[in-house]
C-alpha cells in the first residue's frame, strides 16, 4: 500500500480484531492416542477447497409496482462470464447482520448542506441499526478521519456525526503533498473504508456516501476504489447532495454525477440525487432502508474453479419485466470468494 494510505490507515486507528480465547476443558486434555496418523488424501483436500469457494451475491429486484419480495431459487438465473451457474442457496436476507459505513463529505463545498447530512444520517442509523448490526463513520476532506469505529449505538454515532466539521485546510496544505490546500479525498476514503474496514467483515456490507461527488487530490482512483469495494463485497449507495451555488460562486464546474454512477452501480448500489433538499434526503435514506429489507442472497460455486485473481463478470436475471440491482462482478481471490464474503 502506498505510504500515504499506510499513514491514513494509522490515522484511522484501524486496530486488529481481538479474538476471544477458548476456555480450557474442565476435564483436562484427552489421553494421547497410539493410533498411527491417517494419511491425507490430497484429492480430498482439493475437493473441499473448491466446494467452500462459494460466491455470495446480494441483490434486490424491482418491477413496475416496486420491490419484488416473493422470488424463489428457480425464478432467477446467475451467469458468470455468460456461463449459467448452479444456484446452491437462495434466501431473502432482511434479518442478516448488517455492517454500515457512513462516509461524510466535510469539504468546503458542503458547508451549507452538512447540517442536513448530520440530521438525516443520524436518523437513518437510529432506524436501521439493530443490536446485531454495526456501523462506523468516516469523514473526508483534505484528510480521511475515522470519527466513530464499529458500534451498534445510534447515540454514539449521532454524537460523532454532530462533531463533524467542514475542513478546507486553509493555510495547512494538502496531506497528499501536492501543495494545494483545496482537496476532497473521496476515492481514498472509499478505498480505506472498503479495504481496511469491510473486507474482513462477514454478512451484508454497505457504504453510504453523502457527497457532491467531487474528488480532488486522492491517490486512489475511481477504478481502484470500485475494485476495493468489489473485493470486500460491499454495496455502495451514493446520496448526491450538492450546493450547486458553491460551484458557480467559485467559477468551478460540477461533474461528479457520472463517476458516482459507476461507483454505485458496479458494486450493486445506486445513486440518489437529492440536490440540497432536506426532504429528498430523508426520502433517500428511506429508499435505502427499503432495499435492505428486500434483499436476496444467492450463492453458487463457480464452474471456473481457478482462484487466479481475475475479474469475473456477473449477470442476474429474474424475469423479463423485473430489474435486478446487483454487483457487476467479483475478483477470484480466496478471501473474497469464501462463504462469508
Amino acid at each position: 500500500m502506498r505510504s500515504f494510505l499506510l499513514a491514513a490507515a494509522l490515522c484511522l486507528g484501524l486496530a486488529p480484531a481481538l479474538h476471544a480465547q477458548e476456555a480450557p476443558s474442565p476435564g483436562g486434555p484427552p489421553p494421547a492416542s497410539d493410533a498411527p496418523a491417517q494419511p491425507i488424501n490430497q484429492d480430498d483436500v482439493q475437493t473441499l477447497k473448491v466446494n467452500v469457494n462459494l460466491v455470495n451475491l446480494y441483490f434486490s429486484v424491482r418491477d413496475k409496482n416496486g420491490f419484488v419480495t416473493s422470488l424463489h431459487k428457480d425464478d432467477c438465473s446467475i451467469f458468470e462470464d455468460k456461463v449459467l451457474q448452479k444456484t446452491k442457496n437462495f434466501t431473502q436476507e432482511k434479518n442478516l447482520p448488517l455492517t454500515i459505513g457512513i462516509l461524510l463529505d466535510t469539504s468546503g463545498s458542503q458547508i451549507h448542506v452538512l447540517p442536513l447530512e448530520q440530521q438525516s444520517g443520524a436518523e437513518f442509523l437510529k432506524d436501521v441499526l439493530t443490536p446485531k448490526d454495526e456501523a462506523f463513520l468516516i469523514s473526508f476532506d483534505i484528510n480521511v478521519n475515522l470519527l466513530a469505529d464499529y458500534t451498534n449505538s445510534p447515540r454514539e454515532i449521532k454524537r460523532s456525526i454532530d462533531s463533524a466539521e467542514i475542513n478546507t485546510g486553509a493555510g495547512t496544505g494538502s496531506v497528499t503533498g501536492n501543495g494545494s490546500a483545496r482537496g476532497t479525498l473521496l476515492y481514498d476514503a472509499v478505498y480505506l473504508a472498503a479495504h481496511d474496514k469491510l473486507r474482513q467483515e462477514a454478512g451484508r456490507k454497505i457504504l453510504v456516501l453523502l457527497t457532491d461527488g467531487g474528488d480532488q487530490g486522492s491517490q486512489e482512483t475511481l477504478k481502484s476504489s470500485i475494485e476495493a469495494a468489489q473485493k470486500a463485497n460491499a454495496i455502495i449507495y451514493v446520496i448526491l447532495i450538492a450546493d450547486r451555488g458553491f460551484y458557480g460562486g467559485f467559477g468551478m464546474t460540477y461533474s461528479g454525477d457520472r463517476d458516482m454512477e459507476r461507483l454505485a452501480t458496479e458494486t450493486g448500489g445506486r445513486v440518489i440525487n437529492v440536490g440540497n433538499n432536506g426532504k429528498k434526503l430523508e426520502e433517500a435514506f428511506d429508499q435505502i432502508q427499503d432495499e435492505l429489507r428486500t434483499q436476496y442472497l444467492a450463492s453458487f460455486t463457480p464452474t471456473n474453479a481457478k482462484i487466479d485473481g481475475t475479474f469475473r463478470n456477473l449477470n442476474v436475471t429474474c424475469g423479463k419485466d423485473e430489474k435486478v440491482q446487483a454487483r457487476k462482478g467479483y475478483y477470484a481471490l480466496a478471501d473474497s470468494m469464501g462463504g462469508d464474503n
